[in-house]
């Protein structure tokens, strides 16, 4: 769901991606539901694509932003995204323990706060990918025989009928295409 919702270089808010043009995107707000073009001059990043600093790793905001549903129980975030700096750090501590305490800054943390109570305003609560849980159920189904030696032979009768369309084509006279050429005279 993330992937589709959008943070765009001097614009307030976040926008969800409505449609795709030639040069442009068509994005809609989620605080006043405004539609807009966004052209490739503008900076836009997914927020499936964000991922906040730990002292091991990179975690996805998904999943921080998990967290803090977790500990708001779902509601709009306890704490005000202006608050001054050592209440900043101290909230996203108990969110994530082990951020990176010198590369994520209290400006990352307004803004991360504040992404989280728009989301919330506008019903997008769930933060985590949907297609984890299905690639773990399809890991988890065994293949059938049948199912593949049916898909196998499928494929097989549709090369098959591709050579025969290639043996079914009219076979071009090159002599003769040669003729019309060299016969035409230019000037």
């Amino acid at each position: 769901m993330l992937k589709e919702i959008l943070s765009i270089t001097g614009k307030p808010g976040l926008y969800k991606l409505v449609t795709q043009g030639k040069n442009m995107l068509i994005v809609e707000s989620l605080i006043d539901a405004k539609r807009i073009p966004v052209y490739a001059k503008d900076k836009t990043v997914s927020l499936g694509d964000i991922a906040i600093f730990t002292e091991t790793e990179e975690v996805p905001l998904g999943q921080v932003l998990e967290n803090v549903k977790t500990k708001e129980n779902g509601g709009k975030s306890s704490i005000d995204p202006k608050s001054d700096n050592d209440l900043l750090r101290k909230y996203m501590g108990e969110v994530l323990p082990d951020y990176d305490r010198d590369r994520v800054y209290p400006s990352d943390i307004r803004k991360l706060l504040s992404w989280y109570n728009i989301l919330i305003e506008a019903n997008i609560t769930e933060f985590l990918e949907q297609a984890e849980t299905k690639s773990e159920t399809t890991h988890e189904k065994e293949i059938d025989p049948k199912d593949l030696a049916k898909k196998e032979t499928k494929a097989s009768n549709q090369i098959k009928d591709v050579k025969q369309v290639k043996q079914q084509q009219p076979k071009v006279n090159k002599a003769a295409t040669q003729r019309t050429t060299q016969s035409r005279k230019m000037g």
